[in-house]
């Protein structure tokens, strides 16, 4: 029986390409830079690709927060400050937390089968506050923040901080639920965890455990 569930938080529980997308449009626009949903889709692969660098340990969030903006100004071949421009994203993406529709009575289900925790890659100064904002911070037990921990997800580190700091872990009695197959699955077979990818759509030779909605996790913890 699983009682510990181990939950990824954007694109998972809260629609980060929706407000990702709201607020670099408005954080450009503010700048007086032309934006529309096609450059907020070039930022978007920026961001992706640079996440993926750090998952490797081949930059630092520090970095990365930047040179998004640094790129993405090259490509539209616009004058502009990325350290403002990256300010400005920041100070703005606590108020654009959006749930997913769901989500919060899917996790009031876990909590009432047992301990609920969040993990989550994201800055320690905004992630908890989009938790927060989006109602939903009530229903964890902890929050595990790499920018607060100091390792990125899904290092040794951040791993082993997280093991340490879950009473009474079990891996038999945990479930990881996330949406990349690059952070939280690594994440989930460091751990020795049961894993359920979280996509609307499975992806090409993902042969493991896959839920397309939420009904479709609580029916998988069913059969574990």
């Amino acid at each position: 029986m699983k009682d510990i569930f181990l939950l990824d938080v954007d694109d998972t529980l809260l629609d980060f390409q929706r407000a990702e997308r709201e607020q670099v449009i408005a954080t450009l626009t503010e700048a007086g830079i032309p934006a529309d949903e096609g450059t907020a889709a070039r930022f978007h692969a920026i961001n992706d690709a640079l996440w993926k660098q750090l998952e490797r340990g081949e930059t630092t969030r520090a970095r990365l927060v930047v040179e998004r903006f640094e790129r993405l100004l090259e490509e539209l071949g616009a004058a502009g400050d990325a350290q403002a421009l990256s300010e400005s994203f920041f100070r703005g993406m606590p108020q654009r937390a959006y749930a997913f529709d769901g989500a919060a009575d899917f996790l009031r289900a876990l909590c009432a089968k047992g301990s609920v925790y969040a993990l989550t890659n994201g800055a320690k100064g905004l992630q908890r506050r989009r938790i927060g904002q989006a109602g939903l911070a009530p229903f964890f037990t902890d929050v595990f923040i790499s920018d607060e921990i100091g390792c990125n997800k899904p290092s040794d580190g951040y791993v082993g901080y997280v093991l340490a700091h879950i009473p009474g872990f079990a891996r038999e009695r945990a479930v990881y639920v996330g949406d990349s197959l690059t952070s939280d699955m690594v994440c989930a077979r460091k751990m020795g965890t049961d894993f359920i990818l979280y996509r609307p759509n499975l992806p090409a030779g993902y042969a493991g455990m896959w839920a397309a909605n939420y009904a479709d996790v609580l029916k998988i913890l069913d059969t574990l």
